[in-house]
């Protein structure tokens, strides 16, 4: 058999590209998504490639599923190489106005969704004593972005998840790694992006955040664009521990650990029309 990836969240967008990638490339795809229909004709694409696949829908918050959706994979395979988290939901709004029920939702798919991926297959991967844990986290799991503060810690938990689970792993022969898109050209944002109503003290800053980002998407990278720079981290054999999918935005990163917080602070309030 040769290689097996596992990819959460694969019927649509970034999951969806990388996933036909690999797959055209002979590799073993298994992954599951909430999107039944997506994965039908996700699976129609497939069809005859030498790799083989397995498909389920299956939430990422199904603990009991997951466990299942493992099973048998390692079933049908034998083993599992490299485990691709890319399941994540958006979350936007002023902090004063979010419902924080709905907040803890963002918090259960978007990080112990991906503990409880990683963690059904480390047993396997510890007993082989090889294996890649990767997570789809966020520049905003670095740069905190404003009416993100939900999204963003949520995506710095993953980061912080990732990072420790490096030391606990490693003595395995387990990396981990994590993948720092900024901006890709999917649905993704459009469907967290609520305006507040007309009454609200934010309402007039955020729409001008809504458009400005709408702008920025037009320049992103396309989902095939950034399934490509991603697949290219997945066959890599000893990952860097944070990969961004362009130079911009690790010079992004880099002027932000050296330049004073007071300049960076106005530089990204002016990037996004938010200055007052």
């Amino acid at each position: 058999m040769g290689q097996v990836v596992v990819i959460t969240g694969c019927a649509q967008g970034m999951g969806r590209e990388v996933t036909k990638i690999l797959a055209a490339k002979g590799v073993a795809v298994a992954g599951f998504d909430l999107d039944g229909k997506g994965l039908l004709e996700l699976e129609h694409e497939l069809a005859g490639m030498r790799g083989g696949h397995h498909f389920e829908k299956l939430s990422v918050t199904d603990r009991k599923g997951i466990l299942k959706f493992r099973d048998a994979v390692l079933e049908k395979f034998g083993h599992v190489d490299t485990v691709l988290s890319n399941v994540g939901v958006g979350f936007f709004g002023p902090l004063e106005e979010v419902d924080l029920e709905k907040a803890i939702t963002n918090f259960e798919i978007n990080v112990i969704g991906t503990a409880a991926v990683f963690q059904a297959f480390i047993p396997s991967m510890r007993e082989r004593r090889q294996g890649k844990l990767v997570a789809v986290a966020s520049m905003v799991g670095r740069i905190p972005f404003p009416f993100e503060s939900i999204y963003s810690s949520s995506k710095f938990a993953v980061e912080g998840l990732v990072r420790s689970l490096k030391y606990e792993v490693a003595p395995f022969g387990i990396k981990v790694a994590l993948i720092e898109p900024s901006q890709v050209a999917t649905a993704f944002a459009a469907k967290s992006h609520v305006i507040p109503p007309a009454d609200s003290p934010y309402h007039a800053r955020v729409v001008r955040f809504s458009k400005k980002n709408s702008e920025i998407l037009k320049s992103a990278h396309t989902p095939e664009t950034a399934a490509q720079l991603i697949v290219s981290i997945l066959e890599q054999k000893n990952p860097k521990l944070h990969n961004q999918l362009s130079f911009k935005d690790t010079l992004n990163l880099k002027l932000m650990a050296i330049l004073p917080s007071s300049l960076t602070d106005s530089m990204l309030l002016r990037h996004m029309d938010i200055a007052e």
